[in-house]
């Protein structure tokens, strides 16, 4: 089934692009929607002009990909996680993670352009492909580390211990004071 395009729709085309779709698809999804429409000439000529448009803000966001593309060249990104003495991550480390970590260095990414096939579960630098766009791709390095928090956690539980300790002294101090005063 041909159609002429009312928007532009992801991974289909742009307004007034005229498309092939399945009849299914655009019977009871795209027409009803307003999505698309009869490719005829009064549609093709009432879409011109906002055809026209979308090709010029392609054309910018292409250029914003391109020129984040040539930023990202050669970015490294930390992740601290925690991990046992093999280094087996105890979680995994997610294209979110990553997203989060690009996001820390100014470089926003969605979670869909971070390529991963499968989360990351140990201690190691991971060469990840990010797609900006069909035919844009770049790479960031991103190195995953032992979370130093591991380590100090276990001197850190020791002294909540102490501290325990010491508050049910000075509650037991506290009482015995009470009962004087009352």
């Amino acid at each position: 089934m041909k159609l002429l395009l009312c928007k532009t729709i992801d991974k289909l085309g742009i307004v007034g692009d005229v498309v092939n779709v399945a009849a299914g698809y655009g019977r009871n999804y795209l027409v009803p929607y307003g999505l698309a429409t009869t490719p005829t000439e009064g549609n093709m000529r009432r879409l011109a002009e906002a055809r026209r448009v979308a090709e010029i803000e392609r054309s910018k966001a292409r250029a914003e990909l391109e020129a984040l593309a040539a930023r990202m060249t050669d970015v490294e990104v930390t992740i601290r996680a925690k991990a046992n003495e093999d280094g087996v991550l105890y979680g995994s480390v997610s294209a979110r993670d990553i997203a989060d970590a690009l996001a820390e260095d100014q470089l926003f990414l969605k979670t869909e352009q971070i390529l991963l096939d499968h989360p990351i579960r140990h201690l190691d630098n991971v060469m990840v492909d990010v797609r900006l766009a069909q035919d844009l791709r770049t790479q960031v390095k991103v190195w995953v580390v032992r979370d130093k928090v591991d380590e100090e956690g276990a001197e850190g539980e020791e002294g909540e211990e102490k501290s325990a300790e010491e508050v049910e002294a000075g509650t037991e101090a506290s009482g015995d004071g009470d009962s004087t005063d009352a």
